[in-house]
Protein backbone atom coordinates (compact mmCIF):
# COMPACT_ATOMS: atom_id res chain seq x y z
CA UNK A 1 0.00 0.00 0.00
CA UNK A 2 0.93 3.39 -0.62
CA UNK A 3 1.58 5.89 2.65
CA UNK A 4 0.62 9.46 1.29
CA UNK A 5 1.85 11.99 3.82
CA UNK A 6 2.22 14.99 1.74
CA UNK A 7 0.31 17.66 -0.68
CA UNK A 8 2.78 17.03 -4.07
CA UNK A 9 2.62 12.86 -3.14
CA UNK A 10 -1.33 13.57 -2.55
CA UNK A 11 -1.53 15.41 -5.51
CA UNK A 12 0.02 12.47 -8.19
CA UNK A 13 -2.01 9.90 -6.35
CA UNK A 14 -5.72 11.83 -7.09
CA UNK A 15 -4.42 12.82 -10.49
CA UNK A 16 -3.68 9.16 -11.19
CA UNK A 17 -6.91 7.75 -9.19
CA UNK A 18 -8.83 10.10 -11.80
CA UNK A 19 -8.22 7.57 -14.00
CA UNK A 20 -10.66 4.94 -12.80
CA UNK A 21 -14.42 4.75 -13.30
CA UNK A 22 -14.88 4.58 -9.49
CA UNK A 23 -12.60 4.79 -5.84
CA UNK A 24 -14.05 3.26 -2.56
CA UNK A 25 -13.23 5.21 0.34
CA UNK A 26 -13.27 4.80 4.54
CA UNK A 27 -12.36 7.43 6.96
CA UNK A 28 -10.78 6.49 10.50
CA UNK A 29 -11.59 9.91 13.12
CA UNK A 30 -12.27 10.55 16.57
CA UNK A 31 -14.88 13.07 18.22
CA UNK A 32 -14.90 11.08 21.80
CA UNK A 33 -13.59 14.44 23.39
CA UNK A 34 -14.81 17.11 20.98
CA UNK A 35 -17.60 18.39 19.20
CA UNK A 36 -15.89 18.25 14.89
CA UNK A 37 -14.81 14.98 14.32
CA UNK A 38 -10.74 14.59 14.24
CA UNK A 39 -10.11 13.13 10.55
CA UNK A 40 -7.21 10.87 11.19
CA UNK A 41 -6.72 8.66 8.16
CA UNK A 42 -8.16 8.87 4.57
CA UNK A 43 -8.54 5.41 3.14
CA UNK A 44 -8.63 5.39 -0.64
CA UNK A 45 -8.55 2.57 -3.33
CA UNK A 46 -9.72 2.00 -7.28
CA UNK A 47 -9.76 -0.78 -9.86
CA UNK A 48 -7.13 -2.01 -12.27
CA UNK A 49 -6.57 1.02 -15.05
CA UNK A 50 -6.15 -0.04 -18.52
CA UNK A 51 -2.88 -2.25 -19.65
CA UNK A 52 -1.98 -1.98 -15.65
CA UNK A 53 -0.25 -5.43 -14.51
CA UNK A 54 -1.37 -7.48 -11.60
CA UNK A 55 1.59 -6.70 -9.93
CA UNK A 56 1.43 -3.28 -10.44
CA UNK A 57 -2.19 -2.88 -9.63
CA UNK A 58 -1.17 -4.43 -6.22
CA UNK A 59 1.44 -1.87 -5.43
CA UNK A 60 -0.91 1.20 -6.18
CA UNK A 61 -4.51 0.19 -6.00
CA UNK A 62 -4.25 1.21 -2.48
CA UNK A 63 -3.35 3.88 0.00
CA UNK A 64 -3.73 5.70 3.03
CA UNK A 65 -3.70 9.73 3.47
CA UNK A 66 -2.72 10.75 6.67
CA UNK A 67 -4.40 14.11 7.49
CA UNK A 68 -2.29 14.52 10.66
CA UNK A 69 1.14 15.49 8.73
CA UNK A 70 1.61 19.60 9.84
CA UNK A 71 2.08 19.76 5.70
CA UNK A 72 -0.55 18.26 4.71
CA UNK A 73 -3.59 19.98 2.40
CA UNK A 74 -6.57 17.85 1.44
CA UNK A 75 -7.53 20.08 -1.07
CA UNK A 76 -6.33 17.73 -4.38
CA UNK A 77 -8.66 15.31 -2.31
CA UNK A 78 -11.51 17.58 -2.23
CA UNK A 79 -10.84 18.02 -6.27
CA UNK A 80 -10.57 14.03 -6.80
CA UNK A 81 -14.46 13.96 -4.77
CA UNK A 82 -16.12 16.59 -6.59
CA UNK A 83 -15.03 14.78 -10.09
CA UNK A 84 -18.43 13.96 -11.73
CA UNK A 85 -16.57 11.38 -13.94
CA UNK A 86 -15.34 8.92 -11.08
CA UNK A 87 -18.10 7.11 -8.54
CA UNK A 88 -17.26 7.81 -4.76
CA UNK A 89 -17.73 4.15 -3.11
CA UNK A 90 -18.34 3.92 0.54
CA UNK A 91 -20.54 1.67 3.41
CA UNK A 92 -22.44 3.57 5.68
CA UNK A 93 -21.24 6.69 4.49
CA UNK A 94 -22.90 9.08 6.52
CA UNK A 95 -20.54 9.90 8.92
CA UNK A 96 -17.67 9.85 6.22
CA UNK A 97 -19.88 12.10 4.25
CA UNK A 98 -20.31 14.61 7.29
CA UNK A 99 -16.21 14.47 7.57
CA UNK A 100 -16.23 15.84 3.75
CA UNK A 101 -18.95 18.35 4.25
CA UNK A 102 -17.00 19.88 7.37
CA UNK A 103 -13.82 20.04 5.91
CA UNK A 104 -14.39 20.40 2.43
CA UNK A 105 -17.63 22.27 1.97
CA UNK A 106 -18.77 19.50 -0.42
CA UNK A 107 -20.56 16.09 -0.47
CA UNK A 108 -18.61 13.09 -2.67
CA UNK A 109 -20.60 12.86 -6.12
CA UNK A 110 -21.32 10.55 -7.71
CA UNK A 111 -21.99 8.65 -4.84
CA UNK A 112 -22.41 4.81 -3.68
CA UNK A 113 -23.49 3.38 -0.37
CA UNK A 114 -22.73 -0.21 -0.40
CA UNK A 115 -25.16 -0.67 2.91
CA UNK A 116 -28.08 0.94 1.07
CA UNK A 117 -27.17 -1.15 -2.17
CA UNK A 118 -26.92 -4.20 -0.12
CA UNK A 119 -30.54 -3.28 1.25
CA UNK A 120 -32.22 -3.31 -2.56
CA UNK A 121 -30.22 -6.70 -2.82
CA UNK A 122 -31.54 -8.80 -0.25
CA UNK A 123 -28.79 -7.97 2.64
CA UNK A 124 -31.28 -7.44 5.08
CA UNK A 125 -31.76 -4.13 6.91
CA UNK A 126 -28.39 -3.15 7.51
CA UNK A 127 -25.49 -5.55 6.01
CA UNK A 128 -22.65 -5.05 7.88
CA UNK A 129 -19.38 -4.42 5.65
CA UNK A 130 -17.85 -7.81 7.34
CA UNK A 131 -20.62 -9.82 6.24
CA UNK A 132 -20.80 -8.61 2.79
CA UNK A 133 -16.52 -9.19 2.46
CA UNK A 134 -17.58 -12.46 3.45
CA UNK A 135 -20.17 -12.97 0.55
CA UNK A 136 -19.61 -11.27 -1.93
CA UNK A 137 -15.26 -11.13 -1.64
CA UNK A 138 -14.71 -14.56 0.01
CA UNK A 139 -12.37 -12.36 2.52
CA UNK A 140 -12.53 -12.23 6.91
CA UNK A 141 -12.43 -8.85 8.23
CA UNK A 142 -10.67 -8.59 11.53
CA UNK A 143 -13.00 -5.43 13.07
CA UNK A 144 -11.09 -6.29 16.15
CA UNK A 145 -9.24 -2.10 16.05
CA UNK A 146 -12.12 -0.50 14.95
CA UNK A 147 -11.65 1.42 18.32
CA UNK A 148 -8.19 1.57 17.84
CA UNK A 149 -6.59 5.56 18.88
CA UNK A 150 -6.30 6.68 15.37
CA UNK A 151 -4.80 10.10 16.02
CA UNK A 152 -1.23 8.44 17.86
CA UNK A 153 1.41 8.39 15.50
CA UNK A 154 3.40 6.10 14.12
CA UNK A 155 0.16 3.58 13.56
CA UNK A 156 1.10 -0.01 14.05
CA UNK A 157 1.29 -2.53 10.77
CA UNK A 158 -1.86 -3.96 11.83
CA UNK A 159 -3.53 -0.99 12.02
CA UNK A 160 -2.33 -0.28 8.35
CA UNK A 161 -3.54 -3.94 7.31
CA UNK A 162 -7.18 -3.29 8.83
CA UNK A 163 -7.50 -0.01 7.59
CA UNK A 164 -6.79 -0.73 4.12
CA UNK A 165 -9.44 -3.99 4.39
CA UNK A 166 -11.96 -1.67 4.25
CA UNK A 167 -11.55 -0.56 1.06
CA UNK A 168 -9.39 -2.98 -1.20
CA UNK A 169 -12.55 -5.81 -0.24
CA UNK A 170 -14.84 -2.76 -0.90
CA UNK A 171 -13.89 -2.81 -4.39
CA UNK A 172 -15.35 -6.12 -5.13
CA UNK A 173 -18.72 -5.79 -3.05
CA UNK A 174 -19.20 -2.69 -5.29
CA UNK A 175 -18.47 -4.36 -8.21
CA UNK A 176 -20.93 -7.78 -7.05
CA UNK A 177 -23.86 -5.26 -6.14
CA UNK A 178 -23.85 -3.24 -8.77
CA UNK A 179 -23.80 -6.07 -11.36
CA UNK A 180 -27.05 -7.28 -8.69
CA UNK A 181 -28.65 -3.96 -9.19
CA UNK A 182 -28.18 -3.64 -13.18
CA UNK A 183 -29.45 -7.49 -13.92
CA UNK A 184 -33.03 -6.73 -11.22
CA UNK A 185 -33.20 -2.96 -13.42
CA UNK A 186 -32.66 -1.12 -10.32
CA UNK A 187 -30.41 1.40 -11.19
CA UNK A 188 -33.14 3.72 -10.81
CA UNK A 189 -34.16 2.69 -7.25
CA UNK A 190 -30.47 3.42 -6.14
CA UNK A 191 -30.23 6.79 -8.61
CA UNK A 192 -33.14 8.06 -5.63
CA UNK A 193 -31.38 6.82 -2.33
CA UNK A 194 -27.84 8.60 -3.58
CA UNK A 195 -29.49 11.76 -4.23
CA UNK A 196 -31.28 11.65 -1.23
CA UNK A 197 -28.14 11.03 0.64
CA UNK A 198 -26.09 13.77 -1.31
CA UNK A 199 -28.14 16.59 -0.08
CA UNK A 200 -25.94 18.68 1.49
CA UNK A 201 -28.57 19.69 3.98
CA UNK A 202 -28.51 16.01 5.44
CA UNK A 203 -24.87 16.55 7.13
CA UNK A 204 -25.08 19.74 9.15
CA UNK A 205 -25.60 20.50 12.23
CA UNK A 206 -28.29 23.15 12.71
CA UNK A 207 -28.39 24.81 16.06
CA UNK A 208 -32.24 25.69 14.66
CA UNK A 209 -33.13 22.32 14.65
CA UNK A 210 -31.20 20.41 17.82
CA UNK A 211 -34.21 20.41 19.73
CA UNK A 212 -35.58 17.74 17.67
CA UNK A 213 -33.65 15.16 18.68
CA UNK A 214 -34.61 15.59 22.87
CA UNK A 215 -38.04 14.25 23.45
CA UNK A 216 -40.44 15.24 26.64
CA UNK A 217 -42.73 13.11 27.87
CA UNK A 218 -45.11 15.49 28.42
CA UNK A 219 -44.57 18.28 25.23
CA UNK A 220 -46.75 21.72 25.75
CA UNK A 221 -45.97 25.07 23.46
CA UNK A 222 -44.09 26.60 26.27
CA UNK A 223 -42.13 23.90 27.21
CA UNK A 224 -41.23 22.77 23.69
CA UNK A 225 -40.11 27.03 22.97
CA UNK A 226 -37.90 27.29 25.94
CA UNK A 227 -36.65 23.00 24.64
CA UNK A 228 -35.49 24.88 21.55
CA UNK A 229 -33.61 28.09 23.01
CA UNK A 230 -31.54 25.51 25.10
CA UNK A 231 -31.09 23.24 22.25
CA UNK A 232 -29.96 26.18 20.02
CA UNK A 233 -27.37 27.55 23.03
CA UNK A 234 -26.12 24.50 23.65
CA UNK A 235 -25.42 23.32 20.17
CA UNK A 236 -23.56 26.66 19.53
CA UNK A 237 -21.85 26.55 22.52
CA UNK A 238 -20.03 23.07 21.96
CA UNK A 239 -19.64 24.48 18.50
CA UNK A 240 -17.45 26.99 19.90
CA UNK A 241 -15.89 25.34 22.63
CA UNK A 242 -15.26 22.14 20.29
CA UNK A 243 -17.12 19.88 22.88
CA UNK A 244 -19.31 16.95 22.83
CA UNK A 245 -22.74 18.08 23.35
CA UNK A 246 -23.42 16.03 26.79
CA UNK A 247 -19.96 18.08 28.13
CA UNK A 248 -22.01 21.14 28.01
CA UNK A 249 -25.03 19.79 29.37
CA UNK A 250 -27.18 16.26 29.27
CA UNK A 251 -30.03 15.48 26.95
CA UNK A 252 -31.89 14.91 30.07
CA UNK A 253 -30.44 18.44 31.88
CA UNK A 254 -32.53 20.12 29.20
CA UNK A 255 -35.63 17.91 28.94
CA UNK A 256 -35.86 18.72 32.82
CA UNK A 257 -35.09 22.67 32.91
CA UNK A 258 -37.71 22.88 29.62
CA UNK A 259 -40.35 21.13 31.98
CA UNK A 260 -39.50 23.34 34.83
CA UNK A 261 -39.31 26.67 33.00
CA UNK A 262 -36.62 28.10 35.87
CA UNK A 263 -36.65 32.03 36.03
CA UNK A 264 -34.31 32.23 38.93
CA UNK A 265 -31.24 30.73 40.21
CA UNK A 266 -33.06 30.10 43.35
CA UNK A 267 -35.59 27.76 40.56
CA UNK A 268 -33.00 26.31 39.39
CA UNK A 269 -32.10 24.57 42.58
CA UNK A 270 -35.17 22.54 41.84
CA UNK A 271 -33.67 20.93 38.67
CA UNK A 272 -31.44 18.09 40.00
CA UNK A 273 -29.72 17.20 36.91
CA UNK A 274 -28.78 20.91 36.34
CA UNK A 275 -27.32 20.72 39.90
CA UNK A 276 -25.24 17.49 38.62
CA UNK A 277 -24.08 18.72 35.32
CA UNK A 278 -23.81 22.47 35.43
CA UNK A 279 -20.05 23.38 36.01
CA UNK A 280 -20.09 27.34 36.00
CA UNK A 281 -22.17 30.53 36.40
CA UNK A 282 -21.71 31.29 32.63
CA UNK A 283 -23.71 28.22 32.04
CA UNK A 284 -26.29 29.19 34.68
CA UNK A 285 -26.66 32.89 33.11
CA UNK A 286 -26.73 30.88 29.86
CA UNK A 287 -29.68 28.27 30.60
CA UNK A 288 -32.28 31.29 32.42
CA UNK A 289 -31.38 33.67 29.36
CA UNK A 290 -32.49 31.15 26.95
CA UNK A 291 -35.27 29.99 28.31
CA UNK A 292 -36.54 33.43 29.17
CA UNK A 293 -36.33 33.58 25.28
CA UNK A 294 -38.41 30.44 24.69
CA UNK A 295 -40.96 31.97 27.10
CA UNK A 296 -41.54 35.14 25.83
CA UNK A 297 -42.08 34.08 21.87
CA UNK A 298 -45.59 34.68 21.14
CA UNK A 299 -47.64 31.08 20.48
CA UNK A 300 -47.71 31.23 16.79
CA UNK A 301 -44.01 31.05 17.11
CA UNK A 302 -43.94 27.55 19.24
CA UNK A 303 -42.38 24.44 18.10
CA UNK A 304 -44.38 21.62 17.81
CA UNK A 305 -43.11 17.88 18.38
CA UNK A 306 -43.96 14.87 16.37
CA UNK A 307 -45.91 12.95 18.47
CA UNK A 308 -46.18 9.09 18.43
CA UNK A 309 -49.31 8.45 16.51
CA UNK A 310 -52.23 6.81 18.18
CA UNK A 311 -54.00 4.22 15.85
CA UNK A 312 -57.63 3.35 17.57
CA UNK A 313 -58.23 -0.43 17.14
CA UNK A 314 -59.95 0.25 13.28
CA UNK A 315 -56.62 1.66 12.56
CA UNK A 316 -54.25 -0.30 14.32
CA UNK A 317 -55.93 -3.26 12.55
CA UNK A 318 -55.38 -1.85 9.03
CA UNK A 319 -51.84 -0.84 9.63
CA UNK A 320 -51.06 -4.56 10.60
CA UNK A 321 -53.00 -5.54 7.36
CA UNK A 322 -50.42 -2.83 5.35
CA UNK A 323 -47.74 -4.73 7.32
CA UNK A 324 -48.31 -8.27 6.26
CA UNK A 325 -48.30 -6.57 2.28
CA UNK A 326 -45.07 -4.71 3.11
CA UNK A 327 -43.75 -8.20 4.16
CA UNK A 328 -45.31 -9.76 1.11
CA UNK A 329 -43.80 -7.83 -1.54
CA UNK A 330 -39.86 -7.15 0.38
CA UNK A 331 -40.21 -11.08 0.16
CA UNK A 332 -41.22 -11.20 -3.03
CA UNK A 333 -38.40 -8.40 -4.45
CA UNK A 334 -36.03 -9.37 -2.24
CA UNK A 335 -35.51 -6.27 -0.67
CA UNK A 336 -34.92 -5.11 3.50
CA UNK A 337 -38.69 -4.02 4.17
CA UNK A 338 -37.28 -1.11 6.30
CA UNK A 339 -36.13 0.26 3.00
CA UNK A 340 -39.54 0.40 1.07
CA UNK A 341 -41.39 1.57 4.01
CA UNK A 342 -40.78 2.95 7.36
CA UNK A 343 -43.41 2.38 10.75
CA UNK A 344 -44.58 5.29 10.81
CA UNK A 345 -45.30 5.84 7.22
CA UNK A 346 -47.95 2.18 7.74
CA UNK A 347 -49.26 3.89 10.72
CA UNK A 348 -49.60 7.38 8.48
CA UNK A 349 -50.78 5.06 5.70
CA UNK A 350 -53.49 3.61 8.31
CA UNK A 351 -54.71 6.79 9.77
CA UNK A 352 -54.84 9.62 6.66
CA UNK A 353 -56.44 8.98 3.01
CA UNK A 354 -53.00 9.74 1.37
CA UNK A 355 -49.75 11.40 3.26
CA UNK A 356 -47.14 12.69 2.51
CA UNK A 357 -44.76 9.93 3.22
CA UNK A 358 -41.73 7.98 1.18
CA UNK A 359 -43.48 5.12 1.18
CA UNK A 360 -45.81 6.64 -1.61
CA UNK A 361 -43.44 8.76 -3.34
CA UNK A 362 -41.27 7.47 -6.55
CA UNK A 363 -40.24 3.58 -6.32
CA UNK A 364 -41.37 2.97 -3.07
CA UNK A 365 -45.24 3.62 -4.74
CA UNK A 366 -44.45 1.79 -7.89
CA UNK A 367 -43.64 -1.33 -5.74
CA UNK A 368 -45.80 -0.56 -2.72
CA UNK A 369 -47.22 2.21 -1.79
CA UNK A 370 -50.08 2.17 -4.98
CA UNK A 371 -50.71 -1.90 -3.38
CA UNK A 372 -50.77 0.07 -0.11
CA UNK A 373 -53.39 2.50 -1.37
CA UNK A 374 -55.62 0.44 -3.68
CA UNK A 375 -55.75 -2.42 -0.04
CA UNK A 376 -56.94 0.58 1.89
CA UNK A 377 -59.63 1.29 -0.49
CA UNK A 378 -61.13 -2.06 -0.88
CA UNK A 379 -59.42 -2.76 -4.06
CA UNK A 380 -58.04 -5.78 -3.84
CA UNK A 381 -56.97 -8.51 -0.87
CA UNK A 382 -54.69 -10.39 0.99
CA UNK A 383 -54.75 -14.44 0.62
CA UNK A 384 -52.62 -17.02 2.36
CA UNK A 385 -51.95 -19.81 -0.23
CA UNK A 386 -48.92 -22.26 -0.99
CA UNK A 387 -46.23 -19.57 -2.00
CA UNK A 388 -47.05 -17.02 0.57
CA UNK A 389 -49.31 -14.04 0.62
CA UNK A 390 -51.07 -13.57 -2.50
CA UNK A 391 -52.67 -10.47 -3.54
CA UNK A 392 -56.41 -10.93 -5.09
CA UNK A 393 -58.17 -8.48 -7.12
CA UNK A 394 -62.00 -7.75 -5.62
CA UNK A 395 -64.47 -6.99 -8.09
CA UNK A 396 -66.61 -3.85 -7.49
CA UNK A 397 -69.97 -4.23 -5.87
CA UNK A 398 -72.76 -5.20 -8.20
CA UNK A 399 -74.12 -1.70 -9.52
CA UNK A 400 -71.23 0.17 -9.02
Amino acid sequence: MRFIKTKTDLQALCDEYRAAPYVTLDTEFMRERTYWPILCLVQIARPPLPGETPEAHEAQGAALIDPMVAEMDLAPLFELMRDPQVIKVFHAARQDLEIFSLLGGLVPAPLMDTQVAAMVCGFGEQASYETLARDLAGAQVDKSLRGSDWSARPLSQRQLIYAVSDVTHLRVIYEKLTARIAKADRLEWISEEMAALADPAQHRADPEEAWRRIRLRNPNGPALSALRELARWREEEAQKRNLPRGRVLKDETLAELAQLKPKTIEDLGRSRAFQRDNRSSETTQAVLKAIKVGLALPKADWPVQEETLKLDAKASALAELLRVLLRARAADLDVAAKLMAQSADIDRLALEEEPDVPALRGWRREVFGEEALRLKRGEIALTAGPQGIVVAELKPPTGA
